[in-house]
């Protein structure tokens, strides 16, 4: 972006230079130049050529003129153009008389969310009103760009009394107003901000393009720790920076070689208490950092567009388990295998799960395929929608995850065909203990049962909670009082241990009235 932004200087640059009145001083002497050289055919040609070019150069640096304005209008955003040149301005004269500035970045947050869930237009109406409460707070010396309809740059003007305080300050003064609710088809909408910049003195003098890179660095480690996170550029946020860089390097090398597996976690029945299936989790078996969990590497994953490898490279190792689970003569009915969006958005899925199944010998009823609820109660998505019945209709086993954090609607549920609904740990936490608890477990039980949907409780660690939701009729059960997360070689221990205590367990009655 910064090579193209160069080289249009560079053209404008050079069509200003023509089409000034320096420039037209020489021609005499151009001519008598190519006359002293060439002889009349030399002149002939500089006398047609000379005036097409100055002309050229004229109108070229006539529309560059236009174009600034119109980009770049009084009051309003920069073009990134226009921003880069003044940054680039801010840089030099900052660096050369020993003033201080800083470069902002402000990005609002989980803006994918909310234009899932609201739509180009509500998302458009947000936008505008976020670049317009910035140039509220911002001075009109400093300078400000659009780098992404959710994401603004700004550029303070040099200032000896510039410090750490007063950018932090500065910052808050921008969250605070890009924080205020909007009014969105009458009612008031909040969303949140997160900020990272990077004072001049904090980087090196050598290119202005790295100031710009660390006010990244310090963006990405605001909104990893945020929502509505302020965080400024440093020694230390640049090593953190150049060890992620070094991760996302390594993630699709450790896809190939097999370091990023899943580990099974064990569902049981709470009716007979045998295993009614495993999910599968992600787990990087890194070398010298031991086991990560996916909230460190899913993250470099999507960065990197590689969700559908990541997602391809789990099913393989889920559907080899589940054929060695039964040449072992081991029963797991299902094996439970998350979705990511970015999967469910690809119009092939459908015959490429097909085949992974075929390639295993497995039916398709023995994948449970776990979708976030967010995922179905977000806007339609055409593709989203025909993937999902499409795994539905072919005989999968439909799990919508995390239920009661999304807001999916009764709707999404039959429309989705959803096979089972697995209950957010949140509701089940301590649910033994707390009526509260127990009445939000109780409805989402009814209102399974009414729609002939089948239940999981995700999350029970306690006797307390596994018995509480078998007696509220909760169909299965997964949690760490259950089994935690194991690899596969594990598995086949852990499940005869737990087929010898399933035979000397009581049957825990189940609550009437439901």
């Amino acid at each position: 972006m910064w090579k193209h932004i160069k080289f249009e200087r560079t053209l404008e640059a050079v069509a200003s230079v023509l089409s000034g009145p320096a420039t037209l001083a020489f021609i005499p002497a151009i001519s008598l130049a190519a006359f002293w050289m060439g002889g009349e055919r030399a002149l002939v040609v500089i006398t047609l050529v000379l005036p097409l070019v100055f002309a050229g150069a004229a109108t070229f640096d006539a529309r560059a003129n236009r174009q600034l304005r119109r980009r770049n209008p009084p009051g309003g955003l920069m073009a990134i153009d226009c921003f880069a040149r003044e940054l680039e301005s801010i840089f030099k004269s900052a660096t050369s008389d020993g003033s201080n500035s800083a470069c902002l970045l402000i990005a609002l947050d989980d803006y994918a969310d909310f234009l899932d869930l609201h739509g180009n237009a509500a998302a458009n109406h947000m936008t505008d009103q976020f670049g317009s409460r910035i140039l509220s707070i911002i001075r009109t010396q400093d300078i400000a760009t659009r780098l992404e309809p959710n994401k603004i740059a700004i550029g303070l003007h040099p200032s000896h009394q510039l410090d750490l305080e007063a950018c932090i300050q500065m910052a808050g003064r921008i969250q605070a107003v890009v924080e205020e609710p909007f009014t969105l088809n009458g009612a008031g909408v909040y969303v949140s901000c997160s900020i990272g910049f990077s004072q001049l003195t904090s980087v090196a003098k050598d290119r202005y393009e790295g100031w710009v890179d660390a006010a990244t660095d310090a963006l990405s480690e605001a909104q990893r720790n945020g929502p509505s996170t302020i965080r400024a550029f440093s020694s230390e946020t640049q090593r953190r920076s150049r060890i992620r860089a070094n991760l996302r390097k390594d993630f699709e090398a450790a896809l190939d070689n097999g370091e990023i597996r899943p580990w099974f976690q064990p569902q049981i029945s709470t009716d007979t208490g045998r295993v009614t299936g495993f999910e599968a989790l992600a787990r990087w078996e890194h070398p010298q950092k031991g086991v990560l969990s996916p909230q460190v590497f899913l993250p470099f994953a999507e960065q990197a567009e590689l969700m559908e490898k990541f997602g391809q490279a789990m099913r393989h190792h889920a559907f080899a388990a589940m054929r060695d689970w039964d040449r072992a003569g081991v029963v797991v009915p299902r094996i439970g295998v998350n979705f990511s969006s970015d999967e469910l958005r690809d119009p092939a899925l459908i015959d490429r799960l097909k085949w992974e199944l075929d390639q295993n010998d497995l039916t398709p009823d023995r994948l449970a395929v776990e979708v976030l609820e967010t995922v179905f109660s977000r806007r339609p998505d055409d593709v989203i929608t025909r993937n999902v019945t499409s795994m539905a209709r072919l005989g999968c086993c439909i799990d919508l995850d995390d239920f009661g954090t999304g807001h999916a609607s009764i709707g999404s549920i039959k429309r989705f065909d959803v096979t089972r609904i697995k209950i957010d740990s949140s509701f089940v936490a301590k649910a033994d203990r707390d009526a509260s608890q127990q009445q939000l477990v109780s409805a989402i039980l009814t209102m399974a049962e009414q729609l002939n949907v089948e239940t999981l409780a995700e999350g029970v660690e306690t006797q307390g909670e596994h018995a509480l939701m078998a007696q509220l009729g909760c169909n299965h059960v997964q949690g760490f009082g259950i089994g935690r997360p194991m690899p596969f070689e594990k598995t086949l221990d852990w499940i005869a241990a737990h087929q010898n205590k399933v035979a000397g367990m009581p049957k825990i009655g189940r609550k009437t009235g439901l």
